[in-house]
């Protein structure tokens, strides 16, 4: 008998909204407490509208 494998891939593009605390900004990251851990976010990863 043969085996094949299957190659599955998992595609996700979605937005994710937490809320946390700012903590910190510096010239290109923003530090944020969600729970009791503080992420450091690149300003590039915020999408800005500008209307």
């Amino acid at each position: 008998m043969a085996v094949q494998s299957e190659e599955k891939k998992i595609s996700i593009n979605s937005t994710i909204s937490l809320k946390g605390i700012v903590k910190a900004i510096f010239n290109d990251t923003v530090h944020v407490q969600i729970g009791g851990k503080i992420i450091p976010i690149p300003v590039s990863e915020f999408a800005i509208d500008r209307k």
